[in-house]
């Protein structure tokens, strides 16, 4: 971990610190760099990437959504719709994740249980059965099938009688953070890499207004790591993305206003506010100086924001409700784009329609009744903000210095590097949680007997019903079509064509998710980390 540099309080007491280890002084006095004539839509964007931000619109309410089949998905879509949702948020499950049908060995058991199994683009019909995909943006949480899914929206799009050029949304897409943090990778880093930048270039040219990639942070922060290491991780991935698009040929103006960010938001309120305008300043500058981008827009950090699965408590869940209107509230004095709220009764399940209801009306009431949407930048000239946001600023730039001098994230992601860092700080959260000196309301303080709350339960049998299903789609295919297309796309694997117009093809001719990925792992093999201690 790279060291603090403390900053020294007057006060003679026992110090009091940030979650990330940063001193916070009795009282503060004016002595931030920030140049309080900065403007919110201005370079490097620090007060915000838009001039009115909310008073204009608020950021976009896209709920996280997906359990069981697809039918069960889109009634869930349908009346979050219908409660004042206004984007859609996809979550698939784990074999759907690492590219596997629901009736392989591999998937036994855990078929439609933490998102949606989506088999082929007739599960993906289902599940937007309803929804004109030209009128609504939708976010796919997916990474190592995220060509595949992309495949299936867009296919699934033209069927309801949209143009590509028409589709709206963003795929999450980000390959290494999974090597990171969540580890639901296919193959290799430099085949991944080569996916993601033919997403890019594909999206580039063909579907315009999709966000390709959502850089996240969020799962590096769920994994243990500080504010400081979450911003810089992801801006040393972002940079890593950035330059595997310009070696395929892209200049930087043609795709990056079409890069966004997804980051974690924990409860340490000024923190988090203060990561958020660091992260924006920081990106603009690396854009500006490093990779000469011309359009303003290139420039600009847009990120999608979801509050702490990790810091929500089994015990006494209703508590969970305050803590996401806290988290919530950090979220838009940030200035996020978008925002997912998690709800009251995730650390024990998905979450039941009334709680999902709950988390979105948090955002409502902040967004009508909070008055924080009545200013651009609400917390602008707060002393103790902005010398927070001059501490972590410093160390981040040590950070990507760092990762720099070892060849970029891919090589210090092979070293261990970031795993390393995480997993420190996770073992120093976890031993204050454990000593009771970080108190969590409920677990180490304040504990009492309770009754568990009604779940949301995935019943067994939407396995057998995929598996029916995929078998009858198998039968009733164009084999000898799917044969063709399938064939064509291991060819292209093969070369340095981008694959994805050969992905959207095999998807119309019903390949399957665990076809198309066993067609690529055939080519590029499967990824197998090295033990890192």
């Amino acid at each position: 971990m790279v060291a603090k540099k403390l900053t020294k309080s007057k006060v003679t007491e026992k110090q009091i610190f940030t979650d990330s280890e940063y001193v916070v002084k009795r009282i503060y006095q004016k002595s931030s760099k920030t140049k309080s004539t900065e403007d919110a839509g201005t370079y490097p964007f620090t007060r915000g990437i838009h001039p009115e931000m909310f008073r204009e619109r608020f950021w976009t309410m896209r709920q996280y959504s997906g359990f069981g089949d697809a039918k069960l998905t889109n009634e869930r879509f349908k009346f979050m719709l219908e409660k004042g949702q206004t984007g859609l948020s996809m979550a698939f499950d784990l074999p759907t994740q690492i590219g596997y049908d629901s009736d392989s060995p591999q998937a036994e058991g855990e078929v439609g249980k933490v998102g949606v199994s989506i088999t082929s683009i007739k599960d993906m019909m289902i599940a937007f059965d309803g929804i004109p995909l030209g009128k609504v943006s939708s976010s796919m949480t997916i990474n190592s099938t995220a060509s595949t899914l992309l495949a299936y929206y867009i296919a699934v799009g033209e069927s309801q009688g949209f143009k590509s050029t028409e589709l709206r949304g963003t795929t999450q897409n980000d390959i290494l953070k999974e090597y990171i943090a969540r580890n639901t990778y296919i193959y290799p880093p430099q085949p991944s890499m080569r996916l993601i930048g033919d997403m890019i270039e594909f999206c580039a040219d063909k579907v315009p207004s999709w966000y390709p990639v959502s850089i996240s942070g969020y799962h590096m922060r769920e994994a243990g790591c500080t504010a400081t290491q979450e911003i810089a991780f992801t801006l040393a991935n972002a940079i890593a993305y950035i330059e595997t698009c310009l070696e395929k040929g892209l200049k930087i103006d043609d795709f990056a206003p079409r890069l966004s960010f997804f980051f974690c938001c924990t409860i340490e309120f000024f923190e988090e506010v203060a990561k958020f305008r660091v992260a924006r300043k920081i990106y603009a500058k690396i854009l500006k100086e490093k990779f000469h981008a011309k359009n303003p827009r290139s420039l600009q950090l847009k990120f999608h924001t979801q509050t702490s699965g990790e810091s929500l408590t089994a015990q006494q869940p209703n508590n969970n409700i305050v803590r996401v209107a806290i988290q919530t509230m950090a979220a838009v004095a940030g200035g996020t784009q978008s925002l997912h709220t998690n709800s009251r009764d995730e650390a024990l399940a998905l979450p039941t329609q009334e709680s999902a209801k709950i988390a979105l009306r948090t955002q409502q009431i902040i967004a009508h009744e909070s008055g924080i949407t009545k200013t651009a930048d609400p917390l602008a000239g707060s002393y103790y903000l902005e010398e927070l946001c001059d501490q972590i600023e410093i160390d981040v730039w040590k950070y990507l210095k760092k990762i720099e001098k070892m060849g970029g994230s891919v090589k210090a992601i092979e070293k261990g590097f970031f795993q390393s860092e995480i997993r420190a700080n996770a073992y120093r959260l976890k031993k204050e949680t454990d000593d009771a000196k970080r108190i969590i309301v409920g677990v180490n303080k304040y504990s009492e007997e309770e009754q568990q709350p009604e779940l949301l339960r995935i019943d067994g049998r939407i396995e057998i019903q995929q598996n029916k299903a995929i078998k009858k789609l198998r039968a009733d295919r164009d084999s000898k079509k799917l044969e063709n297309a399938l064939s064509a796309m291991q060819s292209a694997a093969d070369t340095e064509e981008n694959l994805m117009p050969y992905i959207v093809t095999a998807a119309k001719a019903f390949a399957t998710t665990g076809e198309i990925s066993n067609t690529f792992r055939e080519v590029f093999g499967e990824y197998r980390p090295k033990e890192v201690f």
